[in-house]
């Protein structure tokens, strides 16, 4: 399973799409731009999250180093995407840029999205 992430470029709305029939997603009467993941740049240590798997469970930090959780620059939201679907947990500022997961037996993890608010979407590939 794949999934696209769009954001409203007028309110900064984001958006999933799980179904791409080659529509186009729309917000405040503007075209949604796809956002694309980033894996690698300067500041990876800080962006690209970190999984460590544990039997029944996923822990996700953002970054090696920890994101800052600032209200000026913050992770809004840590994505899961499985071979059965997605999960996604909000965070908000001034709490730890982590989340945990917690996968069915028979599930396969794919890949974690995260997003942050200065620097976009990242991933990591399981």
């Amino acid at each position: 399973m794949d999934i696209k992430f769009y954001k409203c470029e007028h309110c900064g709305n984001i958006a999933v799409k799980v179904v791409d029939h080659n529509v186009p997603l729309f917000c405040c009467g503007e075209k949604m731009v796809e956002l694309v993941a980033d894996s690698t740049d300067a500041a990876t240590e800080k962006h690209v999250p970190a999984v460590t798997r544990e039997e029944g469970h996923l822990h996700v930090n953002v970054g090696s180093v920890d994101h800052p959780m600032l209200p000026e620059h913050w992770i809004q939201f840590i994505c899961l995407v499985t071979d059965k679907g997605y999960e996604v947990h909000p965070l908000v500022p001034e709490t730890p840029p982590a989340t945990d997961f917690f996968v069915a037996e028979g599930v396969q993890p794919l890949r974690v999205y995260e997003y942050c608010n200065l620097h976009g979407l990242w991933v990591t590939e399981l």
